[in-house]
């Protein structure tokens, strides 16, 4: 039995693309499985959770002490792959390739590119840093076993580095326990991050032109930004709960009749491309809602292939509005785009396609070393 060592410093221990899919998914192929992670350590679900205690002192203390201490418990592990999730870890990478241990970098986001658009970075220092992470990715890159990455366009990027680079994308796991919306109330819905790129301020404005819609918002929000939101005349319409249990943003949406998607066009999204990697749109797909998303290329394509919502400008408000109101007051034609948008998450959009392309490339890497 090959032994497996997944590594974060920024991430949950539960997180779900980390624990809920790539290590639960490894485990049940045979693989012995470590995931080395801040807090408490505990076993579920056939993985072997090494707690390393909580980060201290900010995110400069987290990026290099805490991160030396993520690597020295993996280390001492001597697992057969080594599989890390954030860009701090690229050196302990490398380390680990010296050593003679194979490795495979899970890049989530397109960090070279989004770091020019982190407001913690000063806007004189962004192009800068930028550079210098863009060359030395690309050097620690080119001499691991393997990279995964999320979207397309990182895909084509990584390969010109590491030809050993494959997507896999962080679709949701399909559960036929789901609950099925019941469209009977005037009410669209959100669960996530609230950050300004999911464009809330946007739908706020166009609650103003919906005045007998209700929006159901879940998920952690910064005290500034909810700030902002609290400020705008559609918060009247809002309800807000704030960070809710996994288990019950199913029941939340269920409560609803239209699912939002308005992410923000930018770098780390390939600009109006679009990116498979976030899971939001199939999040609602597969929970049975139809969506009003962003017209990027790459998710108007399925949208307008399975016929499983609308895609507006999201910085457009009155778009926004139009394409509410008419899945609204059309609850049939909404009820089956919600069904042609589950149906397509069962097809094409899940991680069981995906969890066979992770495993594919653990194979591939250890008959390489065979």
């Amino acid at each position: 039995m090959s032994k497996v060592c997944h590594m974060t410093s920024v991430h949950s221990a539960k997180d779900v693309r980390i624990f809920h899919k790539e290590c639960v998914s490894l485990a049940k192929a045979g693989y012995e499985v470590y995931l080395v992670a801040p807090g408490d350590s505990f076993e579920k679900q056939g993985v072997h959770i090494i707690g390393v205690g909580e980060p201290s002192g900010g995110r400069l203390s987290r990026m290099t002490s805490f991160a030396k201490k993520v690597y020295q418990t993996a280390l001492a592990l001597d697992a057969d792959i080594y599989h890390f999730h954030d860009p701090e870890l690229l050196p302990y990478g490398l380390k680990l390739r010296r050593k003679g241990k194979k490795v495979v970098f899970d890049s989530h986001e397109f960090t070279s590119e989004a770091i020019l658009e982190k407001k913690w970075l000063p806007s004189f220092l962004r192009s800068a840093v930028h550079h210098w992470y863009q060359a030395y990715e690309n050097r620690v890159s080119r001499k691991l076993d393997g990279v995964v990455t999320v979207s397309p366009h990182m895909v084509e990027y990584y390969q010109k580095i590491n030809s050993n680079t494959v997507q896999v994308a962080n679709y949701p796991t399909v559960s036929e326990q789901v609950a099925v919306p019941d469209f009977s109330e005037k009410r669209v819905g959100f669960a996530g991050g609230v950050t300004a790129q999911w464009m809330h301020d946007a739908i706020l404005k166009a609650l103003e032109l919906l005045p007998d819609c209700r929006y159901t918002l879940c998920g952690p929000c910064g005290e500034g930004y909810l700030s902002q939101l609290q400020t705008l005349p559609g918060w009247a319409q809002t309800d807000y709960l704030g960070k809710i249990p996994h288990q019950e943003v199913a029941v939340q949406l269920s409560r609803c009749s239209v699912g939002l998607a308005l992410l923000r066009p930018g770098r780390n999204t390939d600009w109006n491309n679009g990116t498979m990697g976030n899971t939001k749109i199939f999040e609602e797909m597969i929970a049975g809602l139809p969506v009003v998303c962003t017209h990027f290329i790459r998710w108007k394509e399925f949208v307008e292939r399975y016929h499983c919502g609308i895609c507006v400008d999201p910085e457009n408000v009155d778009e926004i509005a139009q394409a509410i109101r008419y899945l609204l007051d059309h609850p049939e034609e909404a009820r089956q785009m919600g069904e042609n948008g589950r149906r397509a998450v069962k097809e094409e959009f899940n991680w069981g396609v995906e969890e066979k392309k992770l495993l594919a490339l653990y194979e591939d890497i250890l008959n390489d070393s065979k």
